[in-house]
């Protein structure tokens, strides 16, 4: 249908009108903008110098080993000193590597600690220094424990379960994650679960208890020293104050032993007849339990495996002692091969 001239006309003029209004706002918008104060340009901060990257050592699979052995016989209030140094057993770590003394080997291990007079920085101290015993046995040496002090009347030797103390065995660091049952551990520790928090709930006996503990042996091979001994320790309630003394059955005679007893001044003259009964009971007493050991052991050999005989025989006690570091004291002159009166002395000390 053709377009009017009317209508076209219309059009062009509206169409120009369109072109002018647009025309007009941009010029308003470039006036605007050009009336605006120039933006300042962003100022580029100066990267900071990246650190140097950390090294931080790998630990040793072992590395804390000598922590997790328990110090047997340490006083508690001085547990926190004895991990006051960064002591280093790397000798105990080398030992179970291929080559090393306990390589391969079936070990149990507790920890001991021995108060020491030692040079540290230019001056004498005394230091509460760790020690570790590996005994290597095809099974546990012994699952008992001795209390024993110059302060106790006498000697007891307790299942180590009575004392919370148990042989568990140790999971090398890489081996941690691994579930425990899966694992064929050849390290065993001494182990004691019985927490510093609950010991205010004790009573003072019991705490005392554990400092007096010692790891517990009996060779059945080697006739025990109480076995061989002739004395007795004497403990005797006088008044005012009780009697100690030591009494040889086989080298002091009673009466002028309690006779000089009496010149000394430690015995009064009305309480000799009871001390010589005192002294008769407990003679008899050592002696029944000398006996009784002896018989004891002739027993346990008899009843004995040829295994268990050869396992008894080749058992060995090592002693390690930390190595020398510069920041730990100068334990050197200090190291001795003797672990306690039931042990007695380690096969080699390092």
């Amino acid at each position: 249908m053709p377009m009017r001239k009317g209508a076209k006309r219309k059009r062009v003029q509206k169409d120009k009108e369109d072109e002018a209004k647009a025309s007009s706002s941009s010029q308003e918008n470039h006036k605007q903008e050009s009336t605006k104060a120039p933006t300042r340009a962003k100022s580029v901060k100066a990267s900071k110098p990246q650190p140097e990257p950390e090294y931080f050592e790998d630990k040793r699979n072992l590395e804390d080993l000598w922590k997790e052995a328990f110090p047997v016989g340490t006083e508690w209030d001085q547990l926190d000193s004895v991990y006051q140094f960064n002591w280093n057993f790397s000798n105990l770590e080398d030992a179970f590597e291929e080559g090393g003394i306990l390589h391969g080997k079936k070990v149990y291990l507790f920890g001991c600690t021995e108060p020491q007079l030692v040079p540290y920085k230019d001056e004498q101290k005394v230091i509460c220094i760790p020690a570790v015993v590996a005994i290597t046995s095809p099974f546990p040496p012994s699952d008992k424990i001795g209390i024993n002090s110059v302060q106790r009347e006498s000697e007891e030797i307790v299942p180590m379960k009575q004392m919370k103390m148990d042989w568990v065995p140790y999971i090398p660091l890489e081996n941690r994650e691994s579930q425990v049952d899966r694992l064929k551990s050849q390290i065993f520790i001494l182990s004691c679960t019985q927490r510093r928090s609950a010991l205010r709930l004790l009573k003072i006996d019991r705490v005392k208890k554990y400092e007096y503990c010692l790891p517990y042996f009996y060779h059945p091979f080697k006739e025990d020293e109480l076995e061989q001994s002739t004395e007795v320790q004497i403990i005797f309630p006088a008044e005012p104050k009780p009697v100690f003394c030591e009494f040889d059955w086989e080298l002091d005679e009673l009466e002028e032993f309690t006779d000089n007893l009496i010149k000394e001044e430690e015995l009064s003259e009305d309480q000799k007849d009871a001390f010589k009964e005192f002294v008769k009971e407990k003679v008899r007493e050592a002696k029944k339990a000398n006996r009784e050991a002896r018989e004891s052991r002739k027993k346990a050999l008899a009843e004995m495996s040829e295994e268990t005989k050869k396992a008894y025989e080749n058992m060995r006690f090592y002693k390690f002692y930390p190595v020398e570091t510069p920041d730990t004291p100068d334990i050197s002159k200090v190291k001795a091969p003797f672990i306690n009166r039931y042990y007695g002395k380690a096969h080699e000390v390092f």
